[in-house]
């Protein structure tokens, strides 16, 4: 990860976090480009920015396409709890199993390559649903691929599903190699970053530790951001983290996606306990379902296992005297009362008072507490403002 840029490049870089349509994005993401010097601790970063180009350049021609056209688009805006591409080698069935979850109007077929475009639908879990994006083939080398990389780094999570009658250990060798080239990592870091930068406001730098900063102050980290111009963020660190993962996840030049491995088709071949045994080792702590998008074996537990893997909870909000709102909040592991407010309405965080809780994370029924507590799943939240 590059370290002392010159002024320059972080000014244009604050650029780029500034754009907001694509054509800006380009804009700005080129001149930043620019303004990087050559040499061997830049050369990680200006291959991101050179692929980065690469894929806003698609997603503009995509638009322009699908404005005269009328064809389906290569970018899908998120909703529900989280955005999950579902990706995979050829015919392992992810259409079929999207369908099944979802009811979306998947492209099934026994010949290759036969979804073209992402197709999303919605799958319910309990009070929540997810949103899952059938891809084309995950075939190194295609101009496919190359979009449904675009797609995977924005998504908030994978389902990855691996036909048990090919060679398993081969495709998921591939896919990963294919993934890792391309800046995306399945395989959950030691510690990760999460920078939520406030466009309004003075909010200044907020940080909340759930793990440790290494070999640096909540102080360097600060002047880090700030040497960046950016004043106004809530910095969330998980496990153990340096500056230069701050600084990396400013670039997002290395993104890490929470996966859960699903092994299609084992109501026509059982994996090898080696199969089994060679992906726990290459992606340990993920979920690995055994199951078949046709007889529906295994596909009651991916629902908990992504929110697991996705690190999700739920708060329910009420207001003071009135009852507990049926729809949750659905937040990261982490969040503060301040999230919950966000998340309401920003009007709350500009009068809060205090907020009362009831939960696992309260002391007691109702505690009283302030915008830094930290909520966990499940809690009920009574946010009060001043009159």
């Amino acid at each position: 990860m590059p370290t002392n840029l010159p002024a320059e490049a972080k000014a244009k870089w604050i650029k780029v976090m500034e754009a907001r349509s694509i054509e800006e994005k380009i804009k700005a993401l080129e001149e930043f480009l620019s303004a990087v010097p050559k040499h061997k601790g830049t050369e990680r970063l200006r291959e991101w920015a050179t692929k980065r180009l690469a894929q806003l350049r698609d997603e503009l021609e995509e638009k322009k396409k699908k404005k005269s056209t009328g064809k389906p688009s290569f970018f899908i805006e998120k909703e529900g709890a989280a955005q999950v591409v579902v990706i995979g080698p050829p015919n392992s069935g992810k259409s079929t199993l999207v369908r099944v979850l979802t009811g979306s109007k998947t492209v099934i077929s026994e010949y290759p390559y036969s979804t073209q475009y992402p197709v999303p639908g919605m799958m319910k879990y309990q009070d929540i649903y997810f949103q899952l994006i059938d891809t084309p083939p995950l075939e190194p080398g295609t101009t496919l691929a190359r979009k449904t990389i675009a797609l995977t780094r924005n998504a908030d999570g994978v389902l990855l599903v691996i036909d048990a009658t090919r060679s398993i250990v081969e495709d998921l060798e591939r896919i990963l190699e294919y993934l890792r080239s391309e800046g995306i990592y399945l395989v959950k870091p030691r510690g990760r970053v999460v920078i939520d930068i406030t466009r309004t406001g003075k909010t200044g730098i907020r940080v909340t530790l759930i793990g440790k900063l290494l070999d640096s102050t909540v102080d360097d980290l600060r002047k880090l951001l700030e040497s960046y111009r950016v004043y106004n963020a809530h910095v969330k660190l998980y496990g153990e983290v340096t500056l230069d993962d701050v600084e990396q996840a400013l670039f997002e030049t290395v993104v890490y996606k929470p996966v859960v491995v699903f092994i299609n088709k084992v109501d026509l071949k059982n994996p090898t306990s080696e199969e089994i045994s060679y992906i726990e080792k290459t992606l340990p702590g993920t979920p690995v379902i055994l199951g078949s998008a046709i007889t529906s074996r295994g596909l009651s537990e991916i629902g908990s296992a992504l929110y697991r893997v996705l690190e999700l909870i739920r708060v329910y909000t009420k207001p003071p005297s009135g009852v507990v709102a049926k729809k949750p909040l659905v937040l990261r592991k982490g969040a503060t009362i301040r999230d919950v407010a966000e998340s309401v309405h920003s009007e709350l965080l500009r009068s809060f008072l205090y907020a009362r809780i009831w939960g696992s994370s309260a002391k007691y029924p109702g505690e009283r507490v302030g915008l830094d507590h930290v909520v966990e799943d499940g809690d009920i939240v009574e946010i009060h403002t001043k009159s």
